[in-house]
């Protein structure tokens, strides 16, 4: 460890935010960060455990704990408190492939197993996602990011389909390896979930675009506007390529299925979300090609990630009013004991949408134990909704999600955001290739391999694992690159 007392001395200084009612003015990202002696002091605090949980990714119960890249953070923390900055950034990426998305995007599983946050709890964690957002960036200012072109090429070829996190994995991986990757995109711009899924306040398009420059550089195709399944075959792409990764995502949201739902007015929220982002980049949201919610009551069914991104994109877009409905109970503020360190906290959290409803409507606009039970219409329009408490009871010996008599309420809603999930991969692109989809409407492949049923054709990411983090389809898709190159090759260095 760099200071043998940092984590002593120095209390966590997280980076800070802009205050949500100056923020909410625009689309850019709001964070303010530590300079650089206060950003050491950090790094400083990281003991550098025998057993750093940080790294671990320990499956617990099921469910993963610590960094599913199994980052070197002890010792890029420590080379960050002496000031070595390639040292860090090298030792950084040597296991993630792009820790400007993580630093920005990551709910940072690595912090809620830091040692120092079963001691203290979370408000003590060392501070892993800022300091590695601080070397990532740093390393882009200095000039330390430069093109690595493969001085060897194995003269064999990939087929990525998909450009979200999973996707440029398999990519940047393959090529690095010395192999020749083109990405297939069926949007206008790469990057999957990270162009068009995540709102530009949290994920600049300019740091995606920067990173398609430097893979582009580095030797890696990137083709656009190419929907493999519709207008490029996959019979196309088994014939010219020597191997297949489909990385399409989990792209298909779960419906609204009560009553009214077909009226004009209720949109999955990827859709509003990618319309909004589109008409940002395309024209700075002067086209009108999205919904404008300017002065109406928008209803967002779903209180997780996505719809928090839609309750903070619709008040930098005008909205009248925002509720977040949710069908779980509120989590508790504090870990419940069948909850210990390191296990990912099931804690309630204000994130950055429910603070600027609260800034600016002065609630938080989550309503838990609550879902839609009828769509109100207007003319085909939506004009309201009829809610209902909900609870899950033990009927017949089965969990099953009842009504609470008498709880139902009328509110009003001009637009209905339906966040409520995904099942699975979109089917085409999979059914096109000829491979076997599991119950949850993902790709099927054997426990432990990305491996397709279909000869060459392999899987990555969301549409491999279902509906998930950014950081799991980095991860996944290194995996994935390390079974494809064994696959042509007969081994594998990666």
């Amino acid at each position: 460890m760099g200071k043998d007392t940092g984590f002593i001395e120095y209390k966590r200084e997280a980076n800070g935010d802009i205050p949500p009612l100056e923020r909410i003015k625009n689309f850019k990202e709001f964070h303010s960060y530590l300079n650089d002696g206060e950003r050491k002091n950090q790094a400083a605090r990281c003991m550098n455990c025998g057993v750093p949980m940080c790294q671990s990714a320990l499956r617990l119960k099921g469910m993963v704990t610590g960094c599913p890249l199994h980052n070197f953070i002890p010792e890029w923390n420590d080379a960050l408190y002496k000031e070595q900055f390639d040292m860090a950034a090298w030792r950084l990426l040597k296991t993630s492939n792009f820790p400007e998305f993580t630093g920005r995007v990551c709910p940072a599983l690595c912090e809620k197993a830091c040692n120092l946050a079963d001691e203290g709890g979370l408000e003590n964690a060392v501070t892993v996602h800022d300091n590695e957002l601080y070397i990532i960036e740093r390393a882009f200012a200095s000039g330390y990011m430069k093109p690595e072109i493969p001085k060897i090429r194995s003269g064999k070829k990939i087929a990525v389909v998909g450009s979200g996190p999973a996707g440029l994995a398999v990519a940047d991986s393959l090529n690095h390896r010395g192999h020749s990757v083109t990405v297939f995109e069926r949007d206008d711009k790469i990057g999957g979930l990270l162009m068009y899924g995540i709102p530009n306040m949290k994920l600049d398009k300019k740091i995606i675009e920067r990173r398609v420059n430097l893979m582009k550089e580095e030797g890696v195709e990137f083709v656009t506007n190419a929907d493999v399944g519709k207008n490029i075959s996959a019979e196309e792409l088994l014939k010219n390529y020597d191997a297949v990764a489909l990385c399409c995502g989990a792209k298909k949201p779960r419906p609204l299925s009560a009553p009214g739902a077909d009226a004009s007015g209720v949109m999955f929220a990827v859709d509003f979300l990618k319309s909004v982002t589109k008409s940002l980049l395309d024209s700075n949201l002067n086209d009108g090609a999205f919904f404008d919610v300017k002065g109406k009551d928008v209803i967002i069914l779903g209180g997780g990630d996505t719809g928090n991104d839609c309750t903070g994109t619709c008040i930098r877009l005008g909205c009248k009013s925002v509720t977040q409905l949710e069908m779980m109970p509120c989590p508790p503020a504090e870990r419940a004991q069948d909850n210990p360190w390191p296990e990912w906290p099931k804690i309630l959290k204000v994130d950055y949408g429910a603070q600027e409803s609260i800034a600016k409507f002065g609630n938080d606009p989550r309503v838990y134990k609550t879902t839609i039970k009828e769509v109100f219409q207007k003319d085909g329009k939506v004009c309201g909704v009829k809610t209902v408490q909900v609870e899950f009871k033990m009927v017949e010996g089965k969990r099953q999600l009842c009504e609470i008599e008498g709880s139902e309420k009328d509110l009003p809603a001009d637009l209905i955001l339906v966040a409520a999930g995904f099942l699975g991969a979109q089917e085409y692109t999979a059914q096109s290739f000829g491979v076997e989809l599991t119950p949850r409407g993902t790709v099927a492949s054997k426990e432990g391999s990305y491996s397709a049923s279909t000869e060459k054709v392999f899987t990555a990411g969301d549409m491999h694992r279902g509906q998930s983090l950014v950081v799991w389809a980095i991860a996944e898709g290194r995996e994935c690159a390390r079974e494809i190159d064994e696959y042509l090759m007969g081994y594998s260095n990666m």
